[in-house]
């Protein structure tokens, strides 16, 4: 793939025209064979070409084959290249250092002219890669000085947002305790909702966790080290919800801030903008949030200007919403428009099991926050709490555990403590410990509660994993698949225990 020779030396002599050509060419052959690597790209900026030698950086740019490749825009192939701008300007790049997922390379980069000096093209030369000893030493003070500003520069992000009253994500999928199969199905979706930019829909009942897992979401998302704006629609007055989310233009009213007021969306740029309780914002404010969430653009209280944004929504409620929609309180269009990623967040007493482990975290950060020792349940104390309805789900568990807390004089919850707390906190009705709880300890030691012979451990498994194959199949009405799905099992495993 030969190179052209700048218009302006197209009056030479033909000899010299001729040997200048077989020079263009004879440099191209050089670099295609002595670089670390070559790649071309036509006037638009998508790569088209690319050399035997830069085919091995492929799979740590993130890409399978050269097909996948070739084709693309190069900014959104090449972190950090400069190939653009040799196109814009026309000039070269001579020397620079390129730092991407692949490494931290020497690089040079060319424009391509034509015959009547038009820039159609530019050429790029990875000249040298970190892996080459005689200049590691060079390439790696100079990686550890770019990590050093990027470093530099979040620390600054971070300060800018505390100053402006933003957030990033206290809480990533880890915070969001449980094991039960509902929770690790909710993790599950949710890792893949942060991957993507549509809108996310929390669904359920307050003091589940709804906002705990927005922040998750947040964390795990490419958004992750912009902003994470909140907004609880229910705490704010009606009549400041349309500053608070859109913003206010310089002098829009008397008293209004001369300077304006940016709003949330704006606040959330680069970021996330969580809405909790969606269920509870106006109607007339409905159809200007539709318009910012189509449109991309919010128009300031008191301005005739858009403003463009660039925020995911994540929105949470506690209400039904296909309810609200029939009964004419919440916006069919803004219902469909939210409801792309729609998560249910189970409440507590549909994840019982989880109680233990609760428990134990929501105990040891209250007790490091009270500066008090951490408590011990006995086991009766925790099949109570477990056995409980739990009408304000995680939030009422904690206040509950707070209370023991402050109340207790040894540390040791016991289950007539537990019940005396419960009682105090209003509950009428009290859930009983099940009959068949043993004396186990918190931690999992297990204690013989009676004089009952126990059977060697390997009977009790069997006798266990037929029990749950049973069970399996009679949810499924006999379906082997489904049953083997249903245990988390292969079919041939399944057909083992059958036999």
């Amino acid at each position: 793939m030969p190179l052209s020779v700048d218009s302006d030396l197209t009056g030479l002599p033909r000899d010299a025209q001729s040997i200048l050509n077989l020079a263009a060419k004879s440099l191209f052959d050089v670099f295609a064979h002595a670089s670390e690597g070559m790649l071309l790209v036509d006037r638009s900026g998508c790569v088209v070409w690319i050399n035997d030698q830069y085919r091995r950086y492929l799979p740590a740019l993130g890409f399978a084959s050269e097909q996948d490749f070739v084709g693309q825009p190069v900014g959104e192939v090449i972190q950090n290249t400069q190939m653009q701008r040799v196109l814009e300007t026309g000039k070269p790049i001579l020397i620079d250092l390129l730092t991407n997922k692949a490494g931290t390379f020497v690089v040079s980069r060319f424009p391509l002219r034509d015959d009547a000096g038009q820039v159609i093209g530019a050429l790029g030369v990875v000249l040298f890669d970190q892996a080459q000893s005689n200049l590691q030493p060079f390439l790696a003070k100079f990686s550890l000085m770019q990590r050093e500003l990027d470093e530099a520069r979040d620390a600054l992000a971070v300060q800018r947002r505390a100053g402006l009253g933003l957030r990033q994500a206290r809480h990533s999928f880890a915070s969001f305790i449980g094991a039960s199969a509902p929770v690790v199905a909710l993790k599950r979706q949710a890792r893949r909702a942060a991957q993507s930019s549509s809108p996310v829909l929390l669904l359920g009942e307050t003091g589940t966790g709804k906002e705990l897992l927005a922040h998750a979401i947040h964390a795990a998302s490419p958004r992750a080290k912009g902003p994470l704006v909140s907004v609880n629609i229910a705490a704010v007055p009606e009549t400041l919800l349309e500053a608070e989310f859109f913003g206010v233009a310089p002098g829009a009213y008397t008293g209004a801030d001369r300077k304006g007021r940016d709003g949330k969306f704006r606040l959330a740029d680069g970021g996330t903008l969580f809405l909790d309780e969606i269920g509870d914002m106006p109607l007339a404010l409905q159809a200007k949030l539709l318009r910012a969430l189509q449109e991309g653009e919010i128009e300031p209280l008191g301005s005739n200007r858009l403003v463009p944004f660039d925020a995911r929504v994540i929105a949470a409620t506690s209400r039904d919403l296909p309810k609200l929609v029939q009964a004419g309180q919440f916006r069919e269009d803004l219902f469909y428009r939210l409801n792309v990623l729609p998560l249910r967040v189970p409440p507590l007493r549909e994840r019982a099991s989880d109680i233990p482990a609760l428990l134990e975290v929501l105990a040891e950060d209250l007790a490091l926050r009270s500066d008090l020792p951490h408590p011990e349940f006995s086991v009766q104390a925790v099949a109570l709490l477990s056995a409980q309805h739990w009408r304000g789900n995680v939030r009422e568990l904690r206040n509950v555990i707070e209370q023991l807390l402050l109340r207790s004089e040894t540390g040791v919850m016991d289950v007539a403590e537990v019940e005396w707390v419960l009682r105090e906190s209003g509950l009428s009705q009290i859930s009983p410990v099940p009959a068949d709880v043993g004396m186990r300890s918190l931690k999992g030691e297990i204690v013989e509660a009676d004089d009952t012979p126990l059977q060697p451990l390997s009977e009790q498994v069997q006798a266990l994993e037929r029990s749950a194959v049973a069970k399996a199949l009679a949810l499924t009405g006999g379906n082997k698949v489904a049953a083997a799905k249903m245990l988390g099992v292969s079919r041939a495993k399944l057909y083992q225990r059958l036999a």
